[in-house]
């Protein structure tokens, strides 16, 4: 995160193993930034593992998923930037860099 603070952004952290986010606020995050809810998956985890979510997330509603999401904070990709209610990134793939970026468009 100190990245992020370096490049002037302000940060402020939050667990998600004890405070997961909202079912309003995955919802918001779908529908306004349009992101398939697998993407929010930490597909690569143990919870994910363990309740078999690889075979039946396909047969999921999205409604389903986005319970199981809000009740677990250890299933959601790590880490998770919002400004503005808008998830700008999930997990490390983009640099922060590119972040910078995008806040000046």
């Amino acid at each position: 995160m100190r990245e992020l603070e370096n490049l002037g952004w302000s940060v402020k952290i939050v667990n998600i193993k004890d405070t997961p986010p909202t079912r309003d606020e995955i919802q918001e995050w779908l529908s306004s930034d349009h992101l398939p809810i697998k993407q929010l998956f930490n597909t690569s985890g143990q919870v994910y593992r363990e309740l078999g979510l690889k075979d039946k997330l396909q047969q999921m509603s999205q409604e389903e998923a986005v319970q199981l999401l809000a009740s677990n904070g250890m299933l959601i990709k790590r880490p998770l930037l919002v400004k503005d209610h808008h998830l700008l990134q999930v997990g490390y793939r983009t640099p922060y860099q590119a972040l910078e970026e995008n806040k000046k468009r």
